[in-house]
């Protein structure tokens, strides 16, 4: 399918290299002297707009530096995530049998530094790597409860995506 690389890095929220029905917000973050205030989602409003109350599930991991959680698919769910600490190198390959962009890969760097909310729609791989020192805290909402029968997963080191996940800018 590919060429073993990261494919795309996404620099800006409204990118024309984002693989289609992926979206990305940027996120207040209130920083004082306690800390900060990151706002995860309003229901009913911005990207989970259309998620069902009574079937959105509030998910959260920590994952220490350097590990990969890659990849996942999903046939009818869609996920948001929002990194509320650490930073996250996302990785996103279109799946979707059909799809003008199958294959097409983003990468996405997301975190304290980027507070971004990311939307991945059915379809479209995804996975990330803590980058830095420090873990990293990803809550992600779902528009559909838990389900293991539309969860799919693809090995991270799958050479029919070929991601690379080694450090780019040595």
């Amino acid at each position: 399918m590919n060429e073993k690389g990261i494919g795309k890095v996404i620099l800006k929220p409204e990118s024309e290299h984002l693989i289609p029905g992926v979206k990305v917000v940027k996120v207040d973050l209130w920083p004082d002297d306690r800390g900060y205030f990151l706002e995860v989602a309003r229901l009913g409003q911005g990207l989970v707009a259309e998620f069902p109350p009574e079937s959105t599930q509030v998910s959260t991991a920590l994952s220490y530096p350097g590990t990969i959680k890659a990849f996942h698919i999903h046939q009818k769910q869609t996920d948001c995530w929002l990194a509320a600490a650490g930073m996250f190198q996302v990785a996103l390959v279109d799946l979707r049998a059909g799809s003008a962009t199958y294959g097409l890969r983003n990468t996405l760097y997301i975190g304290k530094l980027r507070p971004w909310q990311l939307l991945i729609p059915p379809g479209v791989a995804h996975g990330y790597k803590v980058i830095g020192g420090e873990p990293g805290v990803l809550v992600y909402l779902t528009n559909r409860l838990y389900d293991p029968s539309d969860e799919g997963r693809i090995a991270y080191n799958d050479a029919s995506i070929a991601y690379d996940w080694e450090l780019q800018h040595k």
